[in-house]
């Protein structure tokens, strides 16, 4: 095992500044062509005092139809400049928000390799809602750049009619920064709040969802409910906090903008009035400060998402950033190898030693589920090498020595209460398309009368969490999930506790033979399963206590017969 990273872990701004640097070519076309776009905008007015100006001095047919052909373009610039200046940012923020998800997901999936207090739900927030919102810096700089141009444009234009007119607009533009800014450090700490209670309150509901059996059971559901009540309102609150400060802004930014406007048409039309400005130069004021408000207005809100974005690029620097518990090794064990459990105590487990031989099918009989627990969450390296004594030995490697993709491609350990996710059966079963046995898994399991039952067969619709499905039905989906993966070396835990007696017997049957020549090992009180093995190890007190067929310990065994006999 090799020594903890202690690098400084990464801020949020340095997260920002990756998602930047990474779409920094999309990003210049998308600012060239946005700034185009804001550009032909500021245009319009300004030829529109042109053509008034000289159409009411020359007064010639040939100047207003070049004029036409003036506004034509302009138009068509703004709109192809627009159309494909969005599509570019819009692709690249996709682009770069699913980076994240995947980044912070693949953190979620080493929970041996990261230190992080946060529950399965407050991920999953952080991988969706905050990945998005992180992503979005990539569209707010380009419009940040963009809507500057245009105010900058519009100042020049200005001041070449009037001086006055244009550092009106300077000045005006820099006050209303000034004052949105205060307001827009108020929306990211309350926005950072908000996803940090609604994180929370995600988690809160996936444990309920998961636990809503056994709480019906014992009662406690109505406590469990309160609970999440309690959660979900705090997160309610939050939110109406973060809309009414988004409120203000918007309020704020509109009015100030609008008070822009109108100070720059009554300044025009008093130096038009005054004779200081012709005609044209006062229609292209009164044009100018209509149009300046929208990119003054996009102008204003740009702090606002940068400082969400940051919140959001915060959270999730808890979990890229988070400290590793162990770092994993960089080996692969070797193909055909032994399973070794080396005087491992964890939990429950107490100097527990035995050895799989390569092709072995071993069933082990735990007296106490939670030494099952503990034992399978060990060999699923769930619990870091350096957190139990002890040597998990894999191909004659230690765990510890091997990276988790090459435990996790050599030794498959599958739980008894498996995932089962929103798709079809057959995604279920073999998510990443390349299984060769998922015929003969879904026929080990015995989930063939459930593709029969369907008309689409294995293209059955699944909903998320197997929720149109039985319980005995989503424990075989995901037995043959387990089955078409082929590993090395399988594990599996307590597979068929929700079925029926007859259909049991043949898994275990089927199992037995599809599993031949491979190493399996099977934690189980089911008699079918310990009859199929080729020996059965009695799990007592967190330590090998019995070692023998299944029949033999029938007949030699009162305690083992009273606990796997029924």
């Amino acid at each position: 095992m090799t020594t903890p990273d202690t690098r400084r872990p990464r801020p949020a701004s340095d997260i920002l500044r990756t998602a930047l640097r990474r779409n920094r070519g999309a990003m210049i076309w998308g600012t060239v062509l946005m700034g185009l776009y804001q550009a032909g905008e500021t245009a319009f007015p300004i030829a529109l005092g042109l053509i008034v100006e000289h159409t009411m001095r020359d007064r010639s047919l040939g100047s207003l139809g070049l004029s036409i052909a003036a506004l034509a373009v302009i138009i068509t610039t703004v709109s192809l400049s627009w159309r494909f200046g969005m599509r570019i940012l819009q692709k690249a923020n996709t682009t770069e928000a699913h980076r994240w998800r995947v980044k912070v997901a693949a953190c979620g999936l080493q929970p041996v390799a990261r230190d992080v207090d946060l529950k399965s739900g407050e991920i999953l927030t952080i991988a969706t809602e905050d990945a998005d919102q992180t992503a979005d810096i990539i569209e707010v700089v380009p419009l940040l750049i963009s809507s500057l141009v245009a105010v900058v444009v519009a100042a020049v234009a200005l001041g070449l009619a009037d001086i006055r007119l244009g550092l009106l607009v300077i000045v005006g533009t820099a006050a209303i920064m000034s004052v949105l800014s205060v307001l827009s450090k108020r929306i990211g700490s309350s926005t950072q709040e908000q996803q940090a209670r609604v994180a929370r309150a995600g988690a809160k509901v996936a444990d309920l969802i998961t636990g809503l059996r056994p709480l019906h059971g014992f009662g406690g559901n109505h406590a469990a409910f309160r609970s999440y009540r309690k959660v979900s309102t705090e997160a309610k609150l939050q939110a109406v906090t973060v809309a009414k400060v988004n409120g203000a802004y918007a309020g704020t930014a509109l009015a100030l903008n609008a008070v822009l406007a109108g100070a720059v048409t009554l300044t025009a039309g008093w130096l038009a009035f005054d004779g200081q400005i012709n005609i044209g130069e006062l229609v292209m004021a009164v044009g100018l400060a209509q149009f300046i408000m929208e990119p003054l207005r996009l102008f204003s809100e740009m702090p606002k998402y940068v400082m969400i974005a940051r919140a959001s690029a915060e959270r999730m620097a808890l979990v890229l950033t988070a400290p590793p518990v162990t770092t994993p090794g960089s080996e692969h064990p070797a193909a055909g190898g032994n399973l070794e459990i080396d005087c491992v105590r964890h939990g429950t487990l107490r100097d527990l030693k035995f050895t799989v031989a390569a092709g072995e099918f071993v069933a082990i009989a735990a007296y106490q589920p939670r030494a099952a627990a503990d034992l399978a969450a060990v060999l699923a390296a769930n619990v870091p090498p350096d957190a139990y004594e002890g040597a998990v030995r894999v191909g004659g490697q230690e765990l510890g020595e091997l990276s988790v993709e090459a435990v996790r491609a050599h030794m498959l350990v599958n739980p008894y209460d498996g995932e089962i996710f929103a798709g079809t059966l057959r995604t279920n079963i073999d998510p990443s398309g390349t299984s060769r046995t998922v015929p003969e898994a879904v026929e080990a399991s015995m989930l063939t009368d459930v593709v029969a039952l369907h008309r689409d067969g294995l293209d059955y619709g699944v909903r998320d969490r197997g929720a149109n499905l039985s319980g005995g039905q989503r424990q075989r989906l995901s037995l043959a999930r387990a089955l078409a993966a082929d590993s090395e070396i399988l594990v599996l835990h307590d597979p068929t506790t929700a079925v029926d007696a007859v259909t049991e017997q043949l898994i275990a049957r089927n199992v037995a033979k599809l599993r031949r020549g491979r190493t399996t090992v099977v934690i189980t009180s089911s008699p079918a399963l310990l009859d199929v093995a080729d020996r059965v190890l009695v799990l007592d007190e967190g330590v090998v206590t019995a070692e023998d067929t299944h029949r033999n310990l029938l007949a030699d065994d009162a305690d083992y017969c009273l606990a796997v006999a029924r």
